[in-house]
């Protein structure tokens, strides 16, 4: 065997460990893998809101409506006149953010899920889980969201 047969026979025995070409792929399929898995959310565990308090007038909010704050991933609901409810704005079934309130009830554009405006539970499918609930606290005519 010449020695260029054996180089053409395989990797070189007594080289270790992965190149660094090799890492740097794998990390940055690893880290592509977790932006996917985090921008699709994961049903049965609830997401946290982002962006911090959420303040509004009680005039904002209709009887039995509600407002989506987008950037917070908030929703504010009036389910009877003087209650106010805010629960996550991320569905639980594949995290789009909720779009709309009204009719005591919170609808997902995405596949059409339906929520309570009153408690966040599931109305219509798929979203497997209920809204997480946020605290609430009205003063005067200002509400604020402690997201």
């Amino acid at each position: 065997m010449t020695e260029l047969d054996h180089r053409t026979a395989g990797p070189d025995p007594t080289a270790q460990g992965p190149t660094r070409r090799q890492v740097l792929v794998t990390g940055g399929v690893v880290v592509a893998a977790a932006a996917v898995t985090a921008a699709c959310g994961s049903s049965g565990s609830p997401a946290t809101a982002s962006g911090g308090p959420v303040t509004a007038a009680t005039s904002d909010i209709p009887v039995g409506g509600g407002k989506v704050f987008d950037a917070q991933q908030v929703v504010v609901t009036q389910p009877t006149a003087g209650t106010f409810k805010a629960f996550n704005a991320v569905c639980t079934h594949q995290g789009c953010t909720v779009a709309s309130v009204a009719n005591g009830t919170i609808v997902c554009p995405c596949h059409n899920s339906q929520f309570s405006a009153a408690d966040g539970s599931v109305q219509a499918g798929p979203a497997p889980a209920p809204l997480a609930s946020i605290p609430v606290t009205v003063s005067g005519t200002q509400i604020t969201v402690h997201a």
